[in-house]
């Protein structure tokens, strides 16, 4: 069987369209044409590129999309916040992304989820997961390279939402420490690499609701022979910098400390290769099918001025459809 790398390599040289999925640990690497894709069930839509158009439409007239999430209990959050912290004050991580599994007792179904949600990269991976991402892993355009990283998010109801997470100072340190990471890790694999507009904000649906959300867009240049080696140069820069922290080799030691599960698909990525150019989603906003329940995985990143109760907060506050 062709492995990850020289089916990408080839479709790449080839320009054939193709869907890429990579989990968190790196363990599972798949890419499919549009057509494999659909035959195994996974479908995706990515800023209008995909192979759903051809899904059957079975959504369920008046469907009740209210999740009813009932959270990790706070002992195990805060037991877990407390070993992050700890790592944090001695100075073996400045930046760590902390989540956890929330159980949903709803009636909504993978297919309804991905049918009304609302996003820039969505995918539906068989009966297993469905994502409605908001945040860009990397573009491929013209020989460069471009990521977004995103983090710190506010509702848009409260007053002076924009200004206050601008001002934000744990934010802004979040922010920065990302920002350094992502270049760090585009500086591995291109030149040049710049950031273009910092901390810029985005607006994302939240049901009827609306969060902002700070962005970075940083761009670098790739080797000429980018095509015939894109999928290890990938892979080097995995996995994605605003779900993980940094340093990144530590806080991945961390992560697998703290939390009570491995991510799998989640915060892993996908993307998809149009023929010309590469676009890509970090695996956030994430539902999985886990024995016949619904588990939504969701969490934030902790720095040295986090606050616990916050932050178990902003598990919750996670859990959501944009629905359309």
């Amino acid at each position: 069987m062709e492995d990850f790398e020289n089916k990408v390599t080839r479709f790449l040289q080839d320009e054939i369209p193709f869907f890429f999925i990579i989990d968190f640990e790196k363990s599972v690497k798949q890419v499919y044409t549009f057509e494999e894709a659909a035959n195994e069930n996974i479908y995706f839509n990515i800023k209008g590129k995909g192979n759903d158009q051809n899904l059957p439409n079975t959504i369920h007239e008046n469907v009740n999309f209210d999740l009813k999430p009932t959270l990790v209990s706070k002992e195990i959050y805060e037991r877990a916040f407390s070993t992050v912290k700890h790592e944090l004050n001695t100075g073996n991580s400045f930046l760590l992304n902390l989540t956890f599994p929330t159980a949903l007792n709803t009636s909504v179904d993978l297919d309804d989820i991905y049918q009304k949600a609302h996003a820039p990269y969505k995918l539906l991976y068989k009966d297993k997961f469905v994502v409605f991402s908001p945040e860009c892993y990397l573009k491929v355009k013209d020989g460069d390279i471009f990521s977004y990283p995103m983090k710190g998010t506010i509702n848009s109801d409260v007053p002076n939402a924009e200004e206050l997470l601008l001002s934000n100072k744990k934010e802004l340190y979040e922010h920065n420490t990302i920002v350094d990471l992502i270049r760090n890790d585009l500086s591995m694999i291109a030149k040049k690499v710049r950031v273009n507009k910092f901390r810029f904000i985005d607006k994302i649906k939240k049901g009827n609701q609306e969060l902002l959300q700070t962005s970075t867009e940083i761009q670098g240049e790739l080797p000429e022979s980018w095509k015939n080696e894109f999928a290890s140069l990938l892979l080097k820069t995995l996995p994605a910098g605003s779900i993980s922290g940094a340093p990144k080799k530590k806080t991945l030691e961390i992560i697998s400390k703290a939390e009570i599960a491995p991510r799998g698909f989640y915060t892993g990525i996908f993307g998809v290769f149009d023929g010309q150019h590469i676009d890509s989603a970090v695996s956030i906003r994430f539902i999985e099918k886990i024995d016949d329940t619904l588990v939504y995985k969701s969490g934030g990143g902790i720095t040295h001025l986090s606050e616990m109760e916050e932050e178990y907060q902003e598990l919750l506050e996670k859990i959501y459809v944009p629905i359309i």
